[in-house]
C-alpha cells in the first residue's frame, strides 16, 4: 500500500514537473522569441497590475481608473509601453480596468507597496489559496481519500497548465475559485450568512459567477425559511459594495458597462468556448440549450440540502457549464472545473458500470482531461533529448484545452443522471412504503 502511494505521488510529481518545465522553458521561451521577431511588447504581463494600478490611482490620486489616461499608464507597466494601433503585431487587449469598481476594496491594502513585492506575494498567496481550494472541495464532497491521493490532487492541480497560467498572470480567477469553494463549504456547515458574504465578493468576476449565483438563489428561495440568511448575506454585502463604489466614483456602473463593451470589441467579441468550437451563432444556440438543461436540473434538485451529494454534483455541473458559455476561453478559468473533476474521481464507478457506451465516453473524456500532462511530459523529453523537433511539437499539450470543459460536463452529467435515477427510485420506494 505504501509502495503504491509513493508511486502515485511520484507520477503526479513527474507529470506536474513536466508541465512546469514545458510552461517555463518551452511556452514562455517561444513567446519571447516571437515577441522579439515581431516587436511585440512584453512588460510585467501581470493581470493583477491593471487592477492594482487602477486602485492606487483612484484611492491615492482620485483619478478615474476607467479613463483613457489611466489605461495608457496601465499599458506602460503591463506591456512595457503604450499600445500603438499602427503596429500590426501589437496586442489587441488594451488591459483596461474592466472590473467592477468595488474590486478596489480587496486590493486597497496593497497600494502602498511596490508592485514587484505585490506580484511576488500575490503569487504565493494564490498557491496557498489553490491548495486550500482543493481541500475545501474535498471536505464539501465529504470525501476523505488517502494522504497520497490528496497529495496527488494538489500536485497535479498546481502543475496543471490552467493553474500555472493563472499563477504566472496572478489571475484573480484563482482567488474567486477559492471564495466559491469556501462558500460551498460554509453552506454545508450551515453558515449561510457568511457564505452569502463570500459569494458577493466573487462578483468581481461577474461573468463567471452569474450561473452559480442563480442556482444558489433558486436553492435559497425553495426553502426560504431555512435558507434566507444566505440571501441576506449575499444581497446585503453586494448592496454595500455597489453603494461604496458609487461613493468613491459616482456613475461607475455606466463606465464599467462601457469598459466591458470595449473589451468585447477589441477581443473579437470575446467568444465562448462553444462559439470557438462551432460558430458564433451555433455557439449561442448550444449555450441556450446547455443553460436550459442545467436550469431544469437545478429546478429538480433545488430542495436538496447543501450536505447532499446531489447538491455538490449540481454545483459542479453549473460551474462546468459556466466555463462552456462564458465569453472568454482563457485556460485559467478552468480552475472552476476542479469540483467536477474531483466528483468524477470520487464516483468514477457510476459512469464505468453504466454501460459499454458509457465506458467508451468515460475513457475518451478522461483522455481529453489528462492529455495536457501526458503531452507536456513528451514535449519535455523532446526538449531535453531532441530540441530540434520542438517547433512542430510545442503546441501539443494545449490541443485538448478547449475540449476539457466539455469532457468534464459530460462526465458530471453522466453521474448526475445516474444519481437522479437513484433518487427517483428511492422516492418511489418511500411512497410505496407509505
Amino acid at each position: 500500500m505504501i509502495r503504491n502511494s509513493r508511486l502515485l505521488v511520484f507520477l503526479a510529481l513527474v507529470l506536474a514537473g513536466s508541465m512546469w518545465f514545458y510552461v517555463q522553458h518551452v511556452v514562455i521561451r517561444q513567446q519571447i522569441v516571437e515577441a522579439k521577431s515581431k516587436d511585440i511588447p512584453r512588460g510585467n504581463l501581470s493581470d493583477l497590475y491593471p487592477r492594482w494600478l487602477g486602485t492606487r490611482e483612484l484611492l491615492l490620486h482620485h483619478r478615474d481608473p476607467y479613463s483613457a489616461e489611466v489605461t495608457r499608464e496601465i499599458q506602460t507597466g503591463y506591456y512595457g509601453r503604450p499600445l500603438d494601433s499602427s503596429r500590426p503585431h501589437d496586442p489587441k487587449d488594451q488591459q483596461a480596468f474592466a472590473y467592477p469598481l468595488y474590486v478596489v476594496f480587496l486590493l486597497a491594502p496593497l497600494i502602498s507597496l511596490p508592485f514587484s513585492a505585490v506580484q511576488m506575494g500575490f503569487f504565493w498567496c494564490l498557491v496557498a489559496v489553490t491548495i486550500v481550494t482543493i481541500l475545501l472541495w474535498l471536505g464539501g464532497l465529504q470525501w476523505h481519500p488517502s494522504w497520497a491521493m490528496k497529495a496527488a490532487f494538489i500536485v497535479l492541480t498546481l502543475g496543471s497548465f490552467q493553474v500555472l497560467q493563472g499563477l504566472k498572470l496572478q489571475q484573480l480567477t484563482l482567488l474567486v475559485s477559492g471564495l466559491i469553494a469556501a462558500t460551498v463549504a460554509l453552506l454545508a456547515a450551515g453558515q449561510l450568512l457568511i457564505a452569502g458574504i463570500l459569494l458577493a465578493l466573487t462578483t468581481i468576476k461577474p461573468q463567471l459567477i452569474l450561473p452559480l449565483a442563480a442556482w444558489l438563489i433558486l436553492w435559497t428561495v425553495s426553502e426560504w425559511g431555512k435558507r434566507k440568511n444566505f440571501a441576506f448575506g449575499f444581497g446585503g454585502t453586494l448592496a454595500v459594495l455597489i453603494a461604496g463604489a458609487q461613493l468613491l466614483l459616482p456613475g461607475w456602473i455606466t463606465q464599467f458597462h462601457h469598459a466591458i463593451f470595449q473589451y468585447r470589441q477589441y477581443n473579437d467579441g470575446a467568444l465562448s468556448i462553444l462559439q470557438v468550437l462551432t460558430s458564433p451563432l451555433a455557439g449561442d444556440v448550444l449555450a441556450m440549450v446547455a443553460l436550459l438543461v442545467t436550469a431544469i436540473l437545478c429546478w429538480e434538485l433545488r430542495r436538496e440540502p447543501a450536505t447532499s451529494t446531489a447538491f455538490a454534483w449540481m454545483t459542479a455541473l453549473v460551474l462546468a457549464v459556466t466555463i462552456l458559455v462564458a465569453p472568454k476561453t482563457s485556460p485559467y478559468n478552468q480552475i472552476l472545473l476542479l469540483p467536477g473533476v474531483l466528483i468524477v474521481a470520487q464516483h468514477w464507478r457510476i459512469a464505468w458500470n453504466k454501460s459499454f457506451v458509457a465506458r467508451i465516453v468515460f475513457l475518451i473524456s478522461i483522455l481529453i482531461v489528462l492529455w495536457p500532462w501526458v503531452a507536456a511530459f513528451a514535449v519535455t523529453v523532446l526538449r531535453v533529448f531532441l530540441p530540434t523537433t520542438l517547433p512542430n511539437a510545442w503546441t501539443l499539450p494545449v490541443y485538448t484545452m478547449l475540449a476539457i470543459p466539455f469532457a468534464v460536463c459530460v462526465l458530471v452529467a453522466f453521474n448526475l443522471r445516474a444519481l437522479g435515477q437513484t433518487l427517483a427510485r428511492g422516492k418511489a420506494g418511500l411512497a410505496a412504503a407509505k
